[in-house]
C-alpha cells in the first residue's frame, strides 16, 4: 500500500465507537506508509462541559425522544431551501485550542473523521488562520451539509456518487476512499467456529441485531421476536447499554451480548446483520461478506444513511416486518440474491483509501475544484 509520508492530526469524536474506529484504521494506514499521526477528540477541544455536554444531549435524544433529534437533524444537518441553522458557533468554541494542538504538533496536514471538526478546520482555512492543509474524511452515507466546508482542502467519501456530490456542492478535491474498515474483517476469521458452537441454533442461521456502541434504537424486543418467528436465531449486540442488555434478555428469545471485542469472529459464524444506524457495524458486516438489512433506523442520520445504502445497492431498506422477513429470507440462502449483494458491498472497499492526502504534502498550497 502506497500510504503518504507526513505528520497528521485526526480530529475524531467520541460519539458512539464508529468516528473512532475509522480514526484507528486512518492512523494505522497513514503509519503503515512511514506516516506519524496523532488522533484528539475535537469534543475535548471545547470549553470545558461543552463536549460532554453535547454528547449527553445527542445521546439521550436518541435513548428517549427520537422525535428530538430527527428535529435537530431537519433543521441543523439536511439541505434546504431558505437561510439554515448552522453549526459556526459550536464550531468556533473550538477553534482556538485547534490552533493551539497545531503550534504544539506541527502537522503537515489535519484529517477530520466527524462533522464539528470539519466545520471547525473550514472556518480556519478559510480564513487563513490554519495554515496546513486540512482533509475531510466523511464516514457517513449520508453527507449532511455539516460535513461540508469549502474551506476544507480535500475529501474522501465512501463512494464515487458520494463524493461526485460533494465535489459538486464545495468545489473542493473529492475522492471515492472506500470505507475505512480494520483489515481484520476483510480476512478469514478463525473464532468463526467457536461463534458458531457457542451461537447453536439447532439449524436456525444466526442473525445479528446491532444497536451500536451505545445501545440505541427502538423496538429491540420486538424485532427479535420477529426474526425468531421467522426462523432465525437472533443474536442482539446491546453495546455498552447493560439496562438494553437485560431488557431484551428478559423479553426477547434471543441471544444477547453486550460489547464485543471480537466482532469478526461473530459476523464470520452470522448470516446477516439487521442494523438501524448505518455506521460502522454495517461496514464491518458488508467487509466480512455478511448482507446487511437496515430496519427500524434511528432517526436523522440513520435513517438517512439507509436509504442511502440502500440507492447505492450495497444493502436492503426494509420498511416494515414483512420487508425485513422478506428481506432475511432472499439473502441468508445461498443464492444469486445473497451473492450479488455482497459482490456489490465489496466495491466499497476497493477506493482510493489515504492515497489522496499525498497530494496535500506537496507545498505547492491549496488544490483546485478538482
Amino acid at each position: 500500500m502506497n500510504a503518504p509520508q507526513g505528520r497528521f492530526l485526526i480530529l475524531s469524536a467520541g460519539m458512539g465507537s464508529g468516528h473512532h474506529a475509522v480514526a484507528a484504521e486512518l492512523a494505522r494506514r497513514l503509519e503503515a506508509g512511514g506516516g506519524r499521526t496523532r488522533t484528539v477528540d475535537v469534543l475535548g477541544l471545547l470549553p470545558p462541559g461543552a463536549g460532554r455536554g453535547l454528547r449527553t444531549f445527542y445521546r439521550t435524544a436518541i435513548h428517549h425522544a427520537p422525535a428530538v433529534y430527527a428535529g435537530v437533524y431537519a433543521a441543523f444537518f439536511r439541505a434546504g431551501e431558505g437561510p439554515r441553522p448552522g453549526s459556526a458557533p459550536l464550531a468556533a468554541l473550538a477553534e482556538r485550542r485547534l490552533l493551539g494542538l497545531v503550534r504544539q504538533e506541527r502537522p503537515d496536514v489535519v484529517v477530520s473523521v466527524f462533522h464539528l471538526a470539519a466545520q471547525v478546520t473550514g472556518r480556519l482555512r478559510a480564513r487563513g488562520a490554519l495554515t496546513v492543509p486540512s482533509a475531510v474524511a466523511v464516514t457517513d452515507f449520508a453527507v449532511h451539509r455539516q460535513w461540508l466546508h469549502p474551506g476544507n482542502d480535500l475529501y474522501l467519501c465512501l463512494t464515487q456518487d458520494l463524493a461526485d456530490g460533494v465535489r459538486r456542492a464545495v468545489r473542493r478535491p473529492a475522492y471515492a476512499s472506500g470505507a475505512l474498515v480494520a483489515p481484520r474483517f476483510l480476512a478469514p476469521a478463525d473464532t468463526a467456529g467457536d461463534w458458531r458452537r457457542r451461537l447453536g441454533g439447532r439449524g436456525r442461521p444466526p442473525v445479528l441485531i446491532s444497536t451500536g456502541a451505545w445501545g440505541a434504537g427502538g423496538g429491540v424486543g420486538k424485532t427479535a421476536r420477529l426474526v425468531a418467528s421467522a426462523g432465525y436465531r437472533p443474536v442482539v449486540l446491546c453495546g455498552r447499554n447493560d439496562r438494553l442488555l437485560r431488557e431484551v434478555s428478559r423479553a426477547a428469545p434471543a441471544h444477547v451480548l453486550g460489547w464485543v471485542e471480537d466482532m469478526p469472529g461473530l459476523l464470520a459464524a452470522s448470516r446477516a446483520l439487521v442494523d438501524n444506524a448505518a455506521g460502522q457495524t454495517a461496514l464491518e458486516a458488508m467487509a466480512a461478506g455478511v448482507p446487511v438489512i437496515s430496519f427500524r433506523t434511528i432517526p436523522g442520520h440513520g435513517k438517512a444513511g439507509a436509504l442511502t445504502m440502500a440507492e447505492q445497492g450495497v444493502s436492503a431498506y426494509a420498511p416494515g416486518p414483512g420487508a425485513l422477513v422478506r428481506a432475511l429470507d432472499a439473502l441468508t440462502r445461498p443464492g444469486p440474491a445473497r451473492e450479488r449483494r455482497i459482490s456489490a458491498a465489496a466495491g466499497l472497499f476497493a477506493g482510493e483509501g489515504v492515497r489522496p492526502l499525498e497530494a496535500l504534502l506537496r507545498p505547492a498550497g491549496r488544490l483546485g475544484a478538482g
